[in-house]
């Protein structure tokens, strides 16, 4: 049974200019267990919250409900794809099992005493030679 891991992610949120950035820091801070910070530039969040209860696309989803407009440049929607993929990819390895290593190593000594055609038909005084 896979285990699920609490893990804590960070990602940014860029907001369009003119845009309060401390009003969508508030929203998103009501939240359960999200940390919001905003960025020095003050047109954008930075955002930590735990992977099992959010995620950068429920979180970008509110903020526009909520009628504030996000950075809608080719760039800030290449960032935004490569954020939710880059947590996509951390949500999936969350509930990677730990490898069994002792049954590994059972089947690969078993392997290496089997006679399984990796076999050099050389003769030993030959090997020695060469």
């Amino acid at each position: 049974m896979p285990t699920v891991t609490l893990r804590i992610h960070e990602t940014r949120i860029r907001l369009d200019h003119g845009v309060d950035a401390t009003a969508a820091a508030q929203l998103l801070g009501a939240l359960p267990e999200v940390v919001v910070h905003v960025r020095r530039d003050r047109h954008g969040l930075i955002v930590r919250y735990p992977l099992a209860l959010h995620s950068h696309t429920q979180l970008e989803f509110l903020l526009i409900e909520s009628g504030y407009a996000l950075a809608n440049g080719p760039l800030a929607r290449l960032a935004r794809a490569i954020r939710r993929y880059a947590e996509q990819v951390a949500r999936d390895n969350c509930v990677i099992p730990e490898h069994q290593l002792k049954a590994r190593d059972v089947y690969a000594r078993v392997w290496e005493h089997h006679p399984h055609g990796d076999h050099d038909e050389t003769p030993e005084e030959l090997r020695r030679y060469l």
